[in-house]
């Protein structure tokens, strides 16, 4: 009997608007504390929102305020440019 394809879990980048797999996004997380970082594990404890591995999509996301909806907080200047030095330097890996 054959078994059934595994189900490939689908995530939305918040800049682009595009489904993509989960595996192909970067998770950016607000802690229970209140930060927000990015989470490359996808296991990070509090609210999260998926971005591409693209700084575009980043700042797509901050123009359309997307990051501040997902999370209900306001994303501070420092954070945004912090993420988008972090999302950088990961693409270049």
């Amino acid at each position: 009997m054959p078994t059934a394809p595994k189900k490939i879990p689908m995530r939305q980048c918040v800049g682009c608007r595009e489904h993509k797999p989960k595996r192909e996004l970067v998770r950016v997380v607000r802690s229970p504390e209140g930060t927000v970082g990015l989470d490359f594990s996808g296991k990070a404890n509090g609210r999260g929102a998926y971005l591409c591995h693209d700084p575009e999509c980043l700042r797509k996301a901050v123009r359309s305020r997307a990051l501040e909806r997902a999370f209900s907080a306001q994303v501070l200047p420092e954070v945004i440019s912090r993420l988008e030095k972090e999302l950088t330097e990961n693409r270049a890996e």
